[in-house]
């Protein structure tokens, strides 16, 4: 799972300074802590792997309303053991958290996003990296148990309770597919 990783990492080319920035930040941290910045209970900070889901039009967007956060936001989570790849835990946390398992995942990372987290988490930092797939609004959707709601939102008309950087992670994510 290290070398998916940094292969990823290492493949992802952001136009924005502060994503190239922070790229190499994560190379750094990754390249550093090794195996102890992968799995959730080694240390602190850790990598996560969240999913942007997409209508195939892109004009909406699949939420989930984290039920610890409190807030509207992507699907995602730590990486686990079985998972081969870092990709492979973005879609797997979508199908886990959406209930949709006809997900097409494209492309490798669109959006990295280092965030501190507050004391009802048991981590304190998540360097996530993004990814995007693609559903159809028209299948079922499903609440697991670490969500309150999952529903579709208009990329424009993102809901009131998303976290405040929602709004340019999916622009980011948009423009990286463009």
């Amino acid at each position: 799972m290290l070398h998916s990783v940094l292969t990823h990492l290492h493949a992802y080319d952001p136009r924005e300074d502060d994503q190239r920035s922070l790229r190499d930040a994560y190379l750094d941290e990754v390249s550093r802590r090794g195996e102890k910045m992968l799995w959730k209970g080694l240390a602190e900070h850790h990598i996560t792997a969240s999913c942007f889901v997409f209508s195939p039009s892109f004009d909406q967007i699949l939420l989930t309303y984290h039920r610890k956060g409190q807030f509207w936001v992507q699907f995602g989570g730590h990486l686990e053991m079985s998972d081969r790849s870092l990709d492979e835990t973005a879609l797997r946390e979508a199908r886990e958290e959406s209930g949709i398992h006809a997900l097409e995942l494209i492309g490798g990372i669109v959006d990295l996003d280092r965030h501190d987290l507050h004391g009802g988490f048991t981590c304190r930092t998540h360097w996530d990296a993004g990814f995007v797939a693609l559903a159809d609004p028209g299948l079922s959707v499903s609440v697991s148990d670490e969500s309150e709601a999952v529903a579709w939102w208009p990329v424009r008309a993102l809901p009131i309770g998303a976290t405040a950087d929602l709004p340019h992670r999916v622009e980011r994510a948009l423009t990286s597919l463009g």
